[in-house]
């Protein structure tokens, strides 16, 4: 299995990368882990689901006052 580590900054080991036809070939022999990616990962904390109702709601009051992706990308590599 060719895994790849990922570390932090002091060299502390954070997480695993698996390549995607290992993490298939691992799903299909152990079918726990299956279940853990099928889980609904659209679930939010509450602090999480405060915030987004939040901003969507100063979205629906100020509709017009967003910038698109492209254009705020634009705006940081001028350094705008």
């Amino acid at each position: 299995m060719t895994l790849q580590f990922i570390h932090d900054k002091q060299g502390n080991t954070t997480g695993v990368y698996i390549p995607i036809e290992e993490w298939r070939k691992l799903k299909s022999k152990y079918s726990d882990l299956q279940d853990e990616e099928s889980k609904d990962i659209s679930e939010l904390s509450s602090w999480q689901e405060n915030i987004l109702n939040e901003r969507l709601e100063d979205y629906y009051k100020n509709p017009n006052d967003v910038v698109d992706f492209d254009t705020t990308l634009d705006k940081i590599r001028k350094g705008i």
